[in-house]
């Protein structure tokens, strides 16, 4: 077994990116970095949100909690797949690939939901503005945050108890960077078409239905903005849109073809490439996105670093 004589039989082999890769060593130390800046991005946005008192409104509240699982999410693959690389020691416990992938979907449906509400919340600041403090009131935000953490949560605890009970007969192999379902069901003996079934049907409540109010919801905003005599205020609009779109973009089109065609013949590389860039490289964009193109988290960046130069 790969990864030395002293692992249990019940631990599984990780792969790692790209194994076949000529220049693997320059790739890993890349997802490093990529790793580092993503990691103190989303730390240096949630520091600013938190800590100026004119950004605690819920479109920045929950800006910091998609800051928040962006961090999260990395810190749960890089890590583990820089260790196993560098030190040659490829397994994963059969505790430590289910815990893996608990958190991986964890926070992968919990940031569905946060970017539906995100989009919500832009609804309601476009389209009806003047019922906004009413209808996004700071209570409702964070009852509503609260929410996609623990239908995160529930989702997750199902979707990692009952595939990692799976009867695996053959190679232990996972043809991958870290635990994720849809590879851990290719490993099984048992026939998972029904579950397989379930999983699709999940996809569609999690990714299908968010994108699509989100894609109704930006179409009654554009709606909206055209209508508008403010040039200042159509800008306005249209940049903060926009940013989320982006996000909205990078973050739901991979995963939707991972996980709505997962049965299907999808190649390890196609897999990795895809995960690697939806959960490492688009958490790295993320801050950069919103603060670049956001006056406010720009005057919040400069009021921060001004204390800095006075201490």
């Amino acid at each position: 077994m790969v990864g030395g004589n002293a692992s249990s039989v019940t631990d599984f082999i990780l792969m790692g990116l790209f194994p076949e890769f000529q220049h693997s060593i320059v790739l890993n130390f890349m997802i490093i970095f990529i790793y580092i800046l993503a990691f103190l991005g989303n730390l240096l946005l949630i520091v600013l949100i938190w800590g100026d008192s004119r950004l605690h409104t819920p479109m920045y509240i929950l800006l910091s909690q998609l800051s928040l699982i962006d961090l999260t999410l990395t810190s749960t693959i890089v890590p583990k797949m820089a260790s196993n690389f560098f030190t040659g020691k490829r397994t994963i416990s059969w505790i430590g690939c289910g815990t893996q992938s608990f958190f991986f979907l964890m926070l992968g449906m919990s940031e569905c939901l946060i970017l539906t509400l995100m989009a919500y919340d832009r609804y309601v600041a476009v389209c009806i503005p003047l019922r906004y403090p009413t209808i996004m009131s700071l209570r409702f935000c964070l009852h509503m945050v609260a929410g996609c953490w623990i239908g995160g949560s529930i989702g997750s605890f199902i979707h990692t108890v009952y595939p990692m009970h799976f009867p695996i007969c053959g190679s232990r192999e996972i043809h991958h960077f870290f635990c994720e379902v849809p590879v851990l069901i290719k490993l099984s003996c048992e026939d998972t078409s029904v579950y397989q079934l379930v999983v699709v049907v999940t996809s569609i409540v999690l990714l299908v239905v968010p994108f699509s109010l989100i894609i109704a919801s930006y179409t009654l905003i554009f709606l909206t903005v055209l209508r508008m005599n403010s040039v200042k205020g159509r800008k306005k609009a249209l940049t903060t849109c926009s940013s989320h779109l982006t996000v909205v973009s990078l973050f739901f089109g991979p995963n939707i073809f991972i996980y709505m065609t997962f049965t299907s013949s999808h190649s390890p590389e196609q897999d990795q490439a895809l995960s690697l860039f939806s959960n490492i490289l688009t958490p790295m964009l993320n801050p950069l996105i919103y603060s670049l193109r956001n006056k406010e988290v720009v005057a919040a960046l400069m009021k921060l670093m001004g204390r800095c130069g006075v201490s």
